[in-house]
């Protein structure tokens, strides 16, 4: 068995259908992972089953006690395995990156504690080993963010994708965004695929999308550029020292495909 992840959580019916299809359900079927999806309601400690309360100092809303996350979280502390990590999805949290799910992909449990209405008590953060944020907006429960976390995860499992090298194409695996893909067909509305990759020459097309990847990069995210590794070649012409022009023509991806 590989990696287990146990989702803790209000509301399990928003997740269980997602561990049982496309790949991630295959991937369960085969034993690759495990996936565990537990009812927060069963530290409830009352018989409506009630795990919220008002805030102390008044306000809107209702927000998850202290005593049922700690509950949660201790249970996936003593589990066999024990949990390597607990994470609180948060908006507060570290942004997810690709760096922190290839972390997350080497353990061999990860549990992640999903929160709804105004969110935990305060000092459930005190407890949990880490909060994680999947950007900069709120949603309605920490079900969706701990799923895009997980799916990150997964596909990095060996043999949970059909091929077993292609996340290390992916971007960010490299430190940039991916190439542009294309397929059939060849011209589109006006809009044709760059004749390099179909020119069955490898080492012209290997080329062309490094080129473009640097490209992309530059033009989409420049923030990545200055911890990629580049050569230095590749540095002089895509992540010039600050201070010194990073302007690229804005034709020159268009032109680059018309020459190739």
């Amino acid at each position: 068995m590989g990696v287990r992840i146990t989702f803790e959580t209000l509301f399990p019916g928003l997740i269980e259908p997602w561990t049982q299809e496309a790949l991630v359900g295959r991937a369960v079927a085969a034993n690759l992972v495990e996936l565990r999806v537990n009812d927060l309601r069963r530290f409830a400690g009352n018989r409506s089953r009630r795990v919220d309360d008002a805030p102390y100092g008044g306000g809107p809303g209702m927000v998850i006690r202290v005593d049922v996350a700690a509950q949660a979280i201790d249970a996936a502390r003593l589990a066999q395995p024990p949990a390597d990590e607990v994470v609180l999805l948060s908006p507060a949290g570290e942004p997810l990156t690709q760096d922190l799910v290839e972390r997350f992909a080497g353990y061999r449990h990860l549990a992640l504690l999903c929160g709804r209405y105004e969110g935990f008590d305060a000092r459930v953060e005190q407890l949990v080993d880490r909060e994680v944020s999947v950007g900069d907006v709120v949603l309605m429960g920490g079900e969706l963010a701990a799923l895009c976390l997980a799916e990150a995860t997964l596909r990095l499992v060996p043999g949970v994708l059909g091929d077993a090298d292609s996340h290390r194409c992916d971007s960010f695996s490299s430190g940039l965004l991916d190439y542009p893909e294309y397929t059939r067909p060849p011209l589109y509305r006006g809009l044709r695929v760059p004749a390099v990759l179909r020119s069955g020459d490898h080492g012209r097309v290997d080329a062309w999308r490094r080129e473009h990847a640097l490209l992309r990069t530059q033009r989409r995210r420049p923030d990545l550029l200055p911890r990629a590794p580049l050569s230095e070649a590749e540095r002089r012409r895509f992540a010039p020292p600050v201070g010194a022009s990073e302007a690229q023509d804005d034709d020159q991806e268009a032109q680059d495909d018309d020459q190739d």
